[in-house]
């Protein structure tokens, strides 16, 4: 579950902030405390001294104990009687011995921590001995740390519970995301509507999510719209061809000659149209150029190779003239099949023995006819599936190649356009972006 982990790494990070600096408090706390009790063992051991200097007893305190160390070694209470005997080194009875330095150590007495200072006498008497308990100490020590440790298991438990509730805010959105995702999956409708999109990284991914569900929405609206228009048009066709076939099939060869060639020719004819408006719907319907990475294509050379193939095959007049030709940016593949149908659709729109005019200006390429024409209201729509404008409704084709034009310089980022050329006829074409230079 991503709010438990991201919960789980959130309260590892608050453990770890609050674990750096309490440690260091906690050692700095107890440095301190060390540091206190052995200035306190320096100033009850001058203390001390100068009492002695001053033949007086050191006013008595709770949580210390001291002793005279003379330098044979022997000791004498300087304190109330019945106090604790504070244990004798073998550097407190040098330092008693040769009345100079001083020592300090820890020690243990009658079950209680002591630090013991043991200073030696200005005037060569031996040496005091100082202890002082370090219960006192210890108590602080520990209820510091007490302390502390409720106080970090508070903050984390604090985080964590603030965590989780503003990570379940946070999470909200892709919660719904998730859910109308999961739903649209199970009913596969793609209207489903997705929760509102804010201006976050959530919100992005929300936009994003909708854009795709967007896209999936329309290529399928796009596909049934083909099947449905498909169908209509592969009607006709196969009609004529089951009408032709039992004709022939009633017959049996009583027609005459001339009937039969007719009728065999216009079989040939509808099962050519055929073939072709199956294969143009196969390529419009996968796509298959998309397989191909956009590089840099010279215009001039796809449409001279164009115009040379259709004059073999037609032996119709093609010119190519180019100004400034600039390269550009596009599928080679489908750059050739966008300039083949161009060319393809203008000689079947020319009257035999006018020519067709291809040029290339910059990134722009238009193809020239001079047939009827395309009316203004028609201009757009020429590029549309099986679009057939007014009068040509007879002329032979499937009506999707200006369909497949669109399609594949939309694809590489271009625009088609259809206009009226000056002199009579039409001219199509497309604009293409220029390939990035280096």
């Amino acid at each position: 579950m991503l709010r438990t982990r991201i919960g789980l790494v959130v309260l590892a990070s608050v453990l770890l902030a609050i674990a750096v600096p309490v440690t260091a408090a906690y050692r700095g706390v107890s440095t301190l405390v060390a540091d206190q009790l052995d200035r306190s063992l320096e100033d009850r051991a001058h203390t001390v001294l100068a009492a002695l200097d001053l033949d007086r007893s050191p006013p008595a305190r709770p949580d210390t104990v001291e002793q005279l160390l003379l330098p044979d070694g022997t000791t004498r209470p300087l304190g109330a009687p019945g106090g604790p005997a504070l244990p004798v080194s073998a550097r407190a009875r040098e330092v008693a011995r040769t009345a100079q330095g001083a020592h300090q150590e820890d020690a243990t007495v009658d079950g209680t921590p002591y630090g013991i200072l043991t200073k030696a006498r200005p005037d060569g008497q031996g040496a005091v001995m100082v202890g002082q308990t370090y219960a006192g100490a210890q108590t602080v020590d520990d209820a510091f740390l007490r302390r502390i440790t409720w106080t970090s298991a508070a903050a984390a438990a604090a985080s964590a519970l603030l965590s989780w509730l503003v990570l379940g805010r946070i999470l909200r959105p892709v919660r719904r995301l998730a859910r109308a995702a999961e739903h649209i999956t199970t009913t596969r409708d793609l209207a489903t509507p997705l929760p509102a999109a804010g201006r976050d990284e959530v919100g992005r991914l929300t936009r994003a999510f909708e854009a795709m569900v967007g896209a999936l929405r329309r290529s399928r609206d796009q596909q049934q719209r083909l099947v449905q228009d498909a169908s209509h048009e592969l009607r006709t066709p196969l009609t004529s061809v089951r009408g032709c076939a039992e004709l022939l099939q009633r017959a049996r060869g009583r027609l005459a000659p001339a009937d039969e060639e007719q009728i065999l020719a216009t079989l040939v004819t509808e099962t050519v149209a055929l073939d072709e408006l199956v294969r143009e719907l196969v390529e419009l319907a996968t796509d298959q150029q998309t397989v191909e990475d956009p590089e840099p294509v010279d215009l001039t050379a796809a449409a001279e190779d164009s115009a040379r193939r259709f004059r073999r095959r037609t032996g119709r007049e093609i010119t190519v003239t180019a100004e400034r030709p600039v390269p550009v940016r596009a599928r080679p593949r489908a750059l050739q099949r966008c300039v083949d149908n161009l060319v393809g659709n203008a000689v079947k729109f020319s009257p035999d023995g006018t020519p067709v005019e291809v040029h290339v200006t910059g990134t722009r390429l238009a193809v020239r006819d001079h047939g009827p024409g395309i009316a203004p209201g028609d201009r757009q729509a020429v590029f549309e599936r099986f679009y057939r404008a007014a009068g040509t409704q007879s002329t032979p084709g499937s009506g999707l190649g200006l369909a497949i034009v669109h399609d594949l310089v939309a694809a590489d980022h271009g625009t088609v356009f259809a206009t009226a050329a000056p002199s009579g006829g039409a001219e199509v074409g497309f604009h293409l972006p220029p390939a990035p230079e280096g």
